[in-house]
């Protein structure tokens, strides 16, 4: 298309956190790079301008055509084959993470991307910042890398795990979900690690360990630690809750022979600790967002920042969290009221997080008392 068109854009799932999406394209539309045709919600349409047309339905609002960028924020288990059908409609596509569940969709998506000639880009904001790239450098000078790891401590409610029908689910109707820390609200700091550590297709990881539990009544984890072991590079490490007392700010953690950095992945900021030096040399970087970079490439053939080839990786690892043993139980937890909602606490899991992640250990394989 010429550049000088309006990239017309059709959003599904336009509520929560699909609204930032509409807020996006909005604002594209004010610059006069885009225009919002179209969305998509069983909900309705929300707070959008009267000419755009409304569905109940994703494939409804697909079927209907006319659309250069298809935005997919609908529920897990839909992604694969909303994509797929709005490939074959012509569209380009955002697809919300976790992209897909498995490595055989993973597969089927990128051939269907090449066979139409459109592209697929992938959700995971924190790979749109040039951060990545100065973290990679940066871990170039730490010597030998120990590993590699993904932290996060977060607080999500009990109403936060029953905010739809498939939250805190493995599987639904015969499709896997994966509604779980790892795979979906902490998704970006193992996706994020991964590519630091330059893993990007399913072949790159070999072997995943896994030591899944669970404070809350959900089929998934809420409190986890990983070990993913790759072809080529470090072992990386993630141990991750969302039953902390507080939110902590996640951050990718790599530890090396002299000296070691942080990535903090949602605020692009990187902290270098040098060996020996009293304080952290600190580094701010830019980021665009996904679906501004996207329409970028639907207009002018930039390259795509997090195009689906870059997740192959992380997908790998959701198939091996999804096939592991059901989580272990945590039962030490206190029950705490805020702003209306009930949360689960877990005394202590902040520290045991932190501990995994610097010195590379699953929860097991030390007392980290969770249980």
């Amino acid at each position: 298309m010429s550049g000088a068109d309006p990239v017309r854009i059709g959003l599904a799932g336009v509520h929560g956190h699909g609204r930032s999406h509409v807020e996006a394209a909005l604002a594209l539309q004010a610059q006069g790079r885009a225009r919002v045709v179209a969305v998509a919600d069983p909900r309705g349409p929300g707070e959008v301008p009267p000419d755009v047309r409304s569905h109940a339905a994703a494939e409804e609002m697909i079927a209907a055509g006319g659309l250069d960028v298809v935005v997919l924020c609908t529920p897990i288990p839909t992604h694969a084959g909303l994509a797929e059908a709005a490939l074959a409609a012509g569209a380009h596509v955002l697809l919300e993470k976790p992209p897909v569940v498995s490595v055989v969709d993973h597969d089927r998506l990128l051939a269907a991307s090449a066979r139409v000639g459109r592209a697929v880009q992938v959700g995971f904001q924190s790979l749109a910042g040039d951060g990545v790239d100065a973290a990679i450098e940066a871990a170039a000078s730490l010597g030998g890398i120990r590993h590699i790891a993904a932290v996060g401590v977060w607080t999500r409610s009990e109403e936060y795990w029953r905010r739809a029908r498939w939250s805190g689910r493995r599987e639904l109707d015969g499709q896997v979900v994966a509604d779980g820390v790892a795979t979906n609200p902490l998704a970006h700091a193992i996706a994020t690690a991964l590519a630091i550590a330059g893993a990007a297709a399913p072949g790159d990881v070999v072997d995943v360990e896994t030591d899944l539990r669970r404070v809350n009544d959900i089929e998934t984890d809420d409190t986890s630690s990983l070990r993913i072991r790759l072809a080529d590079g470090p072992d990386v490490v993630a141990a991750l809750t969302t039953s902390g007392e507080a939110r902590h700010e996640p951050y990718v953690l790599v530890r090396g022979e002299r000296g070691h950095l942080v990535y903090h992945y949602t605020l692009d900021v990187l902290q270098v600790f040098a060996a020996g030096a009293a304080l952290p040399r600190t580094f701010h970087f830019a980021r665009i967002g996904v679906l501004d970079d996207l329409v970028a490439h639907v207009a002018d053939g930039t390259p795509l920042r997090v195009p689906l080839t870059r997740t192959g990786a992380f997908t790998r690892v959701l198939e091996a969290i999804v096939s592991s043993p059901a989580p272990t139980r945590i039962t030490g937890y206190t029950a705490v009221e805020r702003a209306g909602e009930r949360f689960r606490v877990v005394p202590g899991v902040a520290d045991a997080v932190e501990r995994a992640a610097w010195d590379g250990m699953l929860f097991r394989e030390f007392g980290s008392g969770l249980s």
